[in-house]
């Protein structure tokens, strides 16, 4: 709930309009008697009206109201906020966009001007990332240190993914996402590969998305599972340092959803860096991963993940199996990693322990 105060209002306009800017009334649309701020936080428009410069003027204050349909959070709706404010002063007979801002948590309007792009700061992180250690791996072998990292990622993992909420909704929007968004399968499918690819054609894109449909109403049923995710968990998001600790990056794909997401994003590497010396999952790669799977499932005793865990496993496997991403891989590599996306789908359980079956 929001409740913005007259002093709130006029704050705002000052910062906006200079510091002869005065609120002269708040109020329904149509209606500008004097009655308090309870609705705006209800998506509820606010007809303001103000002096600035010895001219008076009328604008419409609006925030959106959060619900089900990708609304969820307000990042979600500020995105749409921002598209009107850039967009609608483009548009014949629109109304002008006259300012932009957020709402603080002390229930002040903060202006937001002239926006062109932005911007995060964050702290500054000891560490390197993890892919040089699988790196090392391969070309100089395993320590009994990288097998303790692999079971703390999954020990760490079982932790966070300990954190639920019921929410269905937000669960099948997850797995919407998950399948349509331009940057997760479909958005892989249309963007990183070319047309005719000739590892992977169109028609087996297209077999691929029609089975895909599938496991979306498969889904629907494990919304009990909604659970704290990272969300990208990937040897590039992970910094580790010399004395065994590590930390995280970039948890960009929201907070909650289907845990078996970050444990294949991780697992699928070990399955990548293994495919360079070996035709599949074997030496030290494979004990990396069997500590992962073996630790995240003790850890959780969450078998059910292996149940839903096959669309996450294609898209993490269309993303490494990119010629844009990752142009450099041997011909060899990319079509075993085109089998595994093929296979895993077909499976209704995912064989973790038998993982090379998916490759052939």
């Amino acid at each position: 709930m929001i409740e913005l105060r007259d002093q709130a209002i006029e704050l705002y306009l000052r910062s906006v309009y200079g510091d002869d800017a005065r609120l002269l009334k708040a109020g329904d649309i149509g209606s500008l008697d004097a009655q308090g701020m309870k609705g705006f936080g209800y998506g509820k428009p606010l007809l303001v009206r103000f002096e600035t410069g010895g001219e008076v003027r009328e604008a419409v204050f609006s925030i959106m109201k959060g619900d089900r349909y990708g609304h969820q959070f307000y990042w979600d709706r500020a995105a749409i906020l921002m598209s009107q404010y850039e967009t609608s002063g483009r548009m014949e007979c629109h109304a002008r966009p006259l300012g932009l801002g957020y709402v603080n948590v002390s229930d002040a309007l903060v202006p937001v001007l002239d926006p062109k792009e932005f911007f995060i700061v964050s702290e500054k992180l000891e560490g390197y990332d993890y892919f040089r250690d699988l790196e090392r791996i391969r070309e100089r072998g395993l320590r009994d240190a990288d097998v303790d990292m692999a079971r703390e990622f999954a020990r760490w993992l079982a932790e966070v993914h300990s954190v639920k909420l019921d929410d269905p909704s937000l669960y099948a929007r997850r797995i919407r996402n998950l399948l349509g968004a331009s940057e997760c399968i479909l958005g892989l499918v249309d963007e990183a590969f070319p047309r005719n690819y000739a590892f992977f054609g169109d028609e087996q894109f297209k077999a691929l998305e029609k089975r895909l449909v599938d496991w979306r109403w498969k889904l629907k049923r494990y919304a009990h599972r909604l659970s704290a995710v990272h969300g990208d968990f990937h040897p590039w998001n992970v910094l580790v340092t010399e004395d065994g600790r590590f930390s995280v990056l970039d948890r960009s794909r929201g907070e909650w959803g289907e845990p078996g997401g970050d444990l294949a994003c991780m697992a699928i590497n070990y399955l990548l860096w293994s495919m360079y010396g070996h035709d599949g999952l074997a030496g030290p790669f494979e004990t990396l991963y069997r500590a992962y799977f073996e630790e995240y499932l003790v850890r959780t005793g969450d078998t059910e993940v292996l149940e839903v865990l096959a669309p996450f496993c294609v898209f993490r496997g269309l993303v490494i199996a990119s010629p844009e991403w990752y142009p450099d891989h041997p011909d060899s590599v990319r079509r075993r990693l085109f089998n595994f996306v093929s296979n895993v789908i077909e499976d209704e359980i995912f064989d973790w322990e038998h993982v090379n079956k998916y490759l052939e």
